[in-house]
């Protein structure tokens, strides 16, 4: 469950709503810029240690976490809602928090995980393929699990497990929809390597020549052509000639 462990409490330093330049020397400081928002009260511009909200992201239960927070004379029960790192480096820029109820009920999406070896790709030699890696649920805070294991041992060749297959309690309650399905057991799929169709690279290197020739054809032609002028031209000329000397 998301619960909340000594090392999550956090502490806030408040800070002034500014421009990027602010955040980034905010960021120098070895801070982070983040808004605590939520339960009807006014957002509140803040500043947390990145070290810690890694460790809360990259626990188990994630930014699902549950922890307390204190903001000045604000403090209470909160978790990471949003969070935007540097695509470069990694480096946590900015982190939305939101203030939660304990006896109020909450949407959050649970990732889903895989668990056992299915007897469709043990025995009958298909693949696992997981589609969906996370589903929308709607509990209390406290009752928010870490992950949802589905089971996929007795999992046949052409199965599908789906939402209404998972594992549940009358302390969940899934808004995914029941139908949606979340892995299954598949063919291998084949790469097709096109082949070589006899005859036709043959026809197509025969195909030049041709064209060759019947450009020669036409050259040779339009040669021949240029001779007959060339000769009826010469004998027009010896013809102008022999009426002169008449």
């Amino acid at each position: 469950m998301a619960t909340t462990t000594p090392e999550q409490n956090v502490e806030t330093k408040p800070r002034q709503s500014g421009t990027k330049n602010d955040a980034r020397r905010i960021r120098k400081i070895g801070l982070v810029p983040a808004v605590l928002y939520g339960a009807g009260l006014e957002p509140l511009n803040i500043t947390v240690d990145p070290k810690q909200m890694r460790r809360i992201l990259n626990s188990e239960s994630g930014h699902n976490t549950i922890f307390d927070l204190a903001a000045g004379g604000d403090s209470g029960k909160a978790m990471i809602v949003d969070w935007q790192f540097e695509p470069i480096k990694g480096a946590l820029l900015h982190v939305d928090l939101k203030r939660i109820a304990m006896d109020k009920l909450l949407r959050v999406s649970v990732p889903v995980t895989l668990k056992g070896e299915a007897h469709g790709v043990k025995v009958q030699g298909g693949i696992m393929e997981q589609m969906v890696r996370e589903v929308e649920i709607e509990c209390l805070p406290a009752d928010i699990p870490g992950r949802i294991e589905a089971d996929v041992t007795k999992l046949e060749f052409g199965e599908t497990i789906r939402v209404a297959d998972l594992p549940r309690n009358e302390k969940i309650k899934f808004i995914t929809d029941e139908n949606q399905a979340i892995a299954h057991v598949t063919a291998v799929k084949e790469v097709v390597v096109a082949t070589p169709v006899e005859g036709v690279e043959a026809a197509a290197t025969t195909a030049e020549p041709e064209v060759i020739k019947k450009g020669k054809q036409e050259t040779e032609g339009e040669a021949a052509a240029g001779g007959d002028k060339g000769a009826k031209a010469e004998k027009g000329d010896k013809a102008e000639k022999s009426e002169k000397k008449k």
